[in-house]
């Protein structure tokens, strides 16, 4: 894969990732006011399991194939923690029930994954193969 397309991986991850972070640290307050709209449904569990995936999957292999291209594990140190926080987030169900720990635990995860990628994306942009580079 290109360094172009790396990084647009990277930016579509982190922009992914915080997004996330915000969805979660915003979605107690969108709960209260939603059913005053009628909108109750529109924030169910299967987004939020949406958000992790993309995470995981887009996360994974951009870190992945960029550890393999700078050989630097300072994005990856930031994207196992935050990605093990969201599946326990979803996965562990009296963490799931408590609104306001959950908003917090989920915040902090997409909050970790977000930053692997800017760390990734400042990794590869710093990384210049030479002509006598064996990678």
């Amino acid at each position: 894969m290109s360094p172009r397309h790396h990084a647009l991986l990277d930016r579509i991850g982190a922009t992914g990732s915080l997004l996330c972070a915000l969805h979660c640290a915003l979605l107690p307050v969108v709960i209260a006011l939603l059913p005053s709209i009628g909108l109750a449904g529109l924030l169910g569990e299967r987004i939020e399991v949406a958000f992790v995936l993309f995470a995981s999957a887009v996360g994974l292999y951009s870190l992945v194939s960029g550890y393999r291209r700078h050989r630097l594990w300072q994005a990856l140190a930031l994207m196992l923690p935050g990605l093990l926080i969201l599946w326990v987030g979803i996965l562990y169900p009296p963490l799931h029930q408590a609104q306001w720990a959950h908003a917090g635990v989920m915040t902090v995860g997409g909050t970790l994954v977000g930053l692997a990628h800017l760390a990734n994306l400042r990794l590869n942009a710093g990384h210049v193969h030479g002509p006598s580079c064996a990678h």
